[in-house]
C-alpha cells in the first residue's frame, strides 16, 4: 500500500497540511473536504485509488492541523481557492484533476472559475454548484418547506461568541450531532476521533465558523456569478440521504456545464467516508486512468 507522506507547506498565504501520496511524476489529483472534517477523510478513497495517481490532500484554513485565522474574511470561499492555488504552485503543480466535499467543493468551484485552464477535470460531493441559480432556488424552495430546520447550526455559528463559549470541551458531542446524524450506517470511529483532535486545537470553533460568518460576502458574490458555466468536463457525486444537500440541488446542471455527469449514491451527507469504494470508482473511471481530457 503507498505510503502518505504529512507535511505543513509555508506559502505566501500562510501555513497548510496536506497529506501527499503517489508518485511525485503520477496524474495530479486534488482533492479538498469539506467542514467539519479534514483532510483525512479522504483516506479510504485514496486507498481504493490506483497508486499512480500523484494526490494532493491539504487540509484547508481553520481546520485539520492547518493555521487558524482570526479573521472572517479569510473564510470566503475566493479566499480559500486563493490559499489551495498558491500551495499548489508551492508544490510546483501547474494542471490537476479537482475534487471537492461539501465547503472543499465550493472553494473547488471557486479554483475552477479562477484558474479554468488548470482545472482539468471537476468531482464536486455534497455541495451546491455555486453558479447554479435554477437548481439552488429550487432547493431552497422545497427545505421552506420544512422551514429550513436543517440549517440552524448554520445560524449558530454565525452568532458572535457562541461557538466560543458552547463548543470547547464538547467537541465530541457537537461534531457527534453532524457525523453521526448525518451517516447512513454510522460514521468510522479512527475519523470521528481525529476530527474530535482536530476540533480541540485552540480558536477552531472560532475558525469553524468564520466558513459560515462570512455567508453574506459569499452569497453576494455567488448572485455577481449566476449562469456562469464551467470550461471542464464535471462529476457530481451525492449521497441521495443528504439532510442538507438535498437532490433538488442537482436539477438544472446543464445551465453551468456542458459535460455533466450526474451519480447518486445510497448514502448521506459524508459519501466519501461511507462508500469509499464506489466513490473511488467513480473518480477514476471520470479520470479515464489519468487526469486528460
Amino acid at each position: 500500500m503507498t505510503t502518505t507522506d504529512n507535511r505543513t507547506i509555508t506559502t505566501q498565504r500562510g501555513a497548510f497540511h496536506v497529506r501527499l501520496r503517489g508518485p511525485a511524476d503520477g496524474t495530479p489529483v486534488v482533492l479538498l473536504h469539506g467542514w467539519p472534517e479534514s483532510s483525512y477523510c479522504w483516506q479510504g478513497v485514496a486507498d481504493a485509488l490506483p497508486d499512480d495517481y500523484r494526490l494532493i490532500m491539504p487540509d484547508l484554513r481553520g481546520l485539520g492541523d492547518s493555521e487558524r485565522t482570526l479573521d472572517n474574511s479569510a473564510y470566503t470561499k475566493q479566499a480559500l481557492a486563493a490559499d489551495m492555488l498558491g500551495l499548489l504552485d508551492e508544490l510546483g503543480i501547474e494542471t490537476f484533476a479537482l475534487v471537492g466535499h461539501d465547503w472543499g467543493g465550493a472553494t473547488a468551484q471557486e479554483m475552477a472559475l479562477a484558474a479554468p485552464e488548470r482545472v482539468q477535470r471537476l468531482v464536486l460531493l455534497n455541495i451546491h454548484v455555486l453558479p447554479n441559480a435554477r437548481g439552488n432556488q429550487a432547493a431552497q424552495d422545497v427545505l421552506r418547506q420544512h422551514g429550513a430546520q436543517s440549517f440552524w447550526y448554520q445560524f449558530f455559528q454565525a452568532a458572535p461568541n457562541l461557538p466560543e463559549a458552547m463548543i470547547p470541551g464538547n467537541e465530541a458531542a457537537w461534531l457527534g450531532h453532524f457525523l453521526r446524524t448525518w451517516s447512513r450506517e454510522g460514521f468510522p470511529d479512527a475519523a470521528f476521533d481525529e476530527y474530535v483532535r482536530c476540533y480541540a486545537i485552540e480558536h477552531t470553533p472560532a475558525t469553524g465558523a468564520a466558513y459560515y460568518r462570512c455567508y453574506k460576502a459569499d452569497t453576494a458574490r455567488w448572485a455577481e456569478i449566476a449562469g456562469t458555466r464551467f470550461a471542464m468536463p464535471g462529476l457530481y457525486i451525492y449521497g441521495r440521504h443528504d439532510p442538507v444537500i438535498i437532490p433538488a440541488f442537482t436539477r438544472h446542471l446543464d445551465d453551468v456545464f456542458d459535460d455533466i455527469r450526474l451519480e447518486a449514491l445510497d448514502a448521506a451527507h459524508f459519501v466519501q467516508e461511507e462508500r469509499p469504494r464506489e466513490v473511488a470508482a467513480l473518480i477514476h473511471d471520470f479520470l479515464g486512468g489519468n487526469a486528460t481530457r
